[in-house]
């Protein structure tokens, strides 16, 4: 019911829904709204986007509304997402262990409706689609750090 809602504003601003969700915490009930464009979402996109929206989702059963950027290390659900990460490095995590291990690093290779496959360790290694709890990029926080402490620094 409010998907089509927000999909609608996210495409009339130019912008990608990524995801909605309630989330249900000690606070109250938070709708969740997820948007992203190429480039990156910055805050004016987001406060835009949240004029926009909190009007037409007022009958909607929520007490905080949140709208903001999925992250560097955002979930890859769905084929559009996968598509947009070949070739990068993954973390995927299963429900259950596979090879007595539950979660595995390795660069996307490839996927179709039933599996995902990743190259670690020098091979391919395919998962169902299914028995991943989740797949995101793998951000090496360490990069970023080094990155941002050479240009306060003026090192390179």
């Amino acid at each position: 019911m409010v998907r089509p809602r927000c999909q609608r504003v996210a495409d009339q601003l130019g912008f990608e829904l990524v995801d909605v969700c309630l989330d249900r915490e000690n606070t109250g009930k938070y709708l969740r709204i997820y948007i992203d464009k190429p480039g990156g979402m910055d805050l004016d996109g987001c406060e835009k986007y949240h004029r926009a929206i909190q009007p037409l989702v007022e009958d909607y059963d929520y007490d905080f509304l949140e709208v903001s950027s999925p992250g560097a290390d955002r979930p890859l659900k769905t084929d559009r997402d996968l598509e947009r990460s070949l070739g990068e490095n993954v973390e995927l995590r299963l429900f259950r262990a596979a090879d007595g291990a539950k979660e595995w690093h390795g660069v996307l290779a490839g996927y179709d409706r039933e599996n995902v496959t990743i190259v670690t360790g020098g091979a391919e290694k395919a998962f169902p689609r299914k028995a991943c709890a989740l797949i995101r990029l793998d951000v090496d926080l360490s990069e970023i750090s080094e990155t941002v402490i050479g240009e306060e620094t003026g090192e390179d």
